[in-house]
């Protein structure tokens, strides 16, 4: 295959993978959603494109086009969703179109269907529509199996302590934070502007929600932690660490072989 990417392929050869027995398709979610002055409004699509990128290497797998889109943004996860530059869409239509993506995906003969997710609050949207999708398709007699994970959650403990040696706070006030600052200065550094990152104290989230949304409860940055701290090598060792034990637990759950593939 020319690409791991399904858009840069041509029919046929989509055709001919497909045709596999163990054909693999790997659909990444993620927003459109601010993360502060110093990053764009893309991270977290661009992120979960790219590493879906890496793990298709290791597995042999496709990766569709991204979901640009996600659930509306939220005070205690990502800013919340009244933040200028925040475009999101309702439960409703994000579990519709997961459902009818990974169904048609079922339909074309793929036997595993994967969503990496890249957005906190998207995850059980996904869940439900992944969910009516693979229902449906047994149903009809498919035995195509799917998987839900989102990549954070596959950060070790050890590569945690090297990420972050002044201590880890916790993946709710990551939002614009070290991680995905780290990963963007890897991955598309001429997006990243860390002259403009905010250094303030990680964000004093209640355990609860507010309606409408104040946004006095949060930083003025949008983000909910500083990104002081996050440079490109932080950004490799995150990137090693996820891929990795994703490219694992694809491999052990959907019984793969996990190598590196020559991609052009």
């Amino acid at each position: 295959m020319p690409s791991v990417f399904l858009e840069e392929i041509d029919a046929q050869s989509y055709a001919s993978y497909v045709s596999r027995m163990d054909s693999t398709v790997i659909i990444p979610t993620g927003a459109t959603e601010q993360h502060g002055p110093h990053m764009p409004l893309g991270v977290d699509a661009m992120l979960s494109k790219a590493i879906a990128g890496q793990v298709a290497q290791h597995i042999g797998a496709l990766v569709a086009p991204v979901f640009s889109y996600g659930y509306k943004s939220q005070p205690r996860s990502g800013g919340g969703n009244h933040r200028v530059g925040t475009t999101s869409l309702g439960a409703g239509t994000l579990i519709g179109q997961v459902e009818e993506v990974a169904a048609s995906f079922i339909a074309q003969g793929f036997k595993n269907v994967v969503v990496l997710n890249g957005h906190f609050e998207n995850y059980q949207f996904l869940y439900e529509g992944l969910d009516k999708a693979v229902a449906g398709a047994l149903q009809a007699g498919s035995t195509s199996r799917a998987v839900l994970m989102s990549y954070w959650d596959f950060v070790d403990e050890q590569t945690l302590e090297q990420v972050f040696p002044e201590g880890f706070l916790g993946w709710d006030i990551e939002h614009g934070g070290v991680l995905e600052t780290s990963l963007m200065l890897l991955l598309h550094p001429e997006l990243v502007q860390m002259d403009r990152v905010v250094d303030h104290p990680p964000a004093v989230l209640t355990s609860y929600d507010v309606f409408p949304e104040d946004p006095a409860r949060t930083p003025a940055s949008g983000c909910l932690s500083s990104a002081k701290n996050a440079t490109a090598a932080r950004g490799q060792l995150l990137l090693d660490a996820v891929t990795s034990a994703l490219g694992a637990a694809l491999g052990q759950e959907l019984n793969l072989s996990v190598q590196m593939v020559e991609v052009e």
